[in-house]
Order: C-alpha cells, then sequence, then structure tokens
C-alpha cells in the first residue's frame, strides 16, 4: 500500500515590514502545486497589550491561532506539494510549530521594516497620524521588533537577507527547497 505524501510546510517570518506576505506570495506563485495561509487575513485571538505581553515574557502560547491551525490541517489533506505560511511567529507558538517543516526568517534591518510599514499602512493618513506612530514606535513599539530578532530569528531553520531583491531571496529558498527534499 503506498503511502500518501503529505506537503511540505514552509512558514516565512519577519518583523512587520519585512516582507513576509511579498515573499510567501512570490514563493507559493513559483511552487508548483502549493497553497499559501496569510497570517494578516486572521483575527486572532491575541494579548490586548503586546507591550505587557513582551515585558511577561511573550509567550507566543497565549495567542489562540485555532483558525490557522484548522485550516493548515485541512490542507495537508490536500494533495499538495507545498503549504507557504505567512507566519510570523516560526516555532514559537507550540501548537502550529506541530506542522511547519521548514522555518524562514526574513532579516530586514528595522528602518526599511518601519518604512515599508508606512508606506504600506499610512497611505492616506496625516502627517500627524505618522508622526503618532513613530513617537510610539520609539517609545514602546520598537521593543516588538527586537523581541522578534531576539527569538523568532534565532529559532528558524534559515535566515535571508531583507534586503535583496525579491526574486533573489525567492531563488534562495527555492534552492534550499530543492536540497532538502
Amino acid at each position: 500500500m503506498k503511502k500518501e505524501k503529505k506537503p511540505l510546510v514552509i512558514a516565512i517570518a519577519a518583523v512587520s515590514g519585512g516582507g513576509k506576505t511579498t515573499i510567501s506570495t512570490h514563493l507559493n506563485k513559483r511552487l508548483k502545486n502549493s497553497k499559501i495561509l496569510l497570517f494578516d487575513e486572521y483575527d486572532f485571538d491575541g494579548p490586548d497589550d503586546i507591550i505587557d505581553w513582551i515585558d511577561n515574557g511573550a509567550n507566543y502560547d497565549e495567542w489562540n491561532l485555532a483558525p490557522l491551525i484548522r485550516d493548515i490541517e485541512a490542507l495537508l489533506t490536500e494533495p499538495l506539494d507545498y503549504i507557504v505560511l505567512d507566519f510570523p511567529f516560526a516555532y514559537k507558538h507550540f501548537e502550529t510549530s506541530k506542522f511547519i517543516d521548514f522555518a524562514v526568517f526574513i532579516d530586514t534591518p528595522l528602518d526599511i521594516a518601519m518604512a515599508r510599514r508606512v508606506s504600506r499602512d499610512f497611505k492616506n493618513n496625516s502627517v500627524e497620524n505618522i508622526l503618532r506612530d513613530m513617537e510610539i514606535y520609539i517609545s514602546q513599539g520598537r521593543r516588538g521588533y527586537l523581541e522578534m530578532l531576539e527569538t523568532v530569528k534565532p529559532n528558524s531553520d534559515i535566515i535571508v537577507d531583507g534586503t535583496l531583491p525579491v526574486s533573489e531571496i525567492v531563488n534562495i529558498l527555492f534552492q534550499y527547497l530543492d536540497q532538502i527534499s
């Protein structure tokens, strides 16, 4: 009896603005027989105050990721070769980590990530709103970015330079996948 081959689950992590969605989308397009799940398309129950969460040890298991887990489990039953997850936690969330075969961290310098985030999230906002967001980032938000660099980055299988062109990052990941499969 032939055993069914399960899809390889690839998690792409980065700080906000680091390129998770862009890289995940481009990688998914390049891979044959794959599906993608995007973290930002879910409404998760998580900590109300991210800074308090970080100050209290940043326990990633405090996030209820049940909707994502259900979708991963459903995709694992499909005849796919790959599942690409735009997923900021790599292996840090216990329940989700059971499904991940390969975790990537896109290491994007914080200034570039912030410029991307502001360009993406504040297109139609006033200068005052942008300045208020920058003040929050400086006073406390940066700690969230540093948390990821300190815990998620070293918890990944491969770290890729986030300053590289998208096509080059995808090529690196494609070569790595070729080596492990």
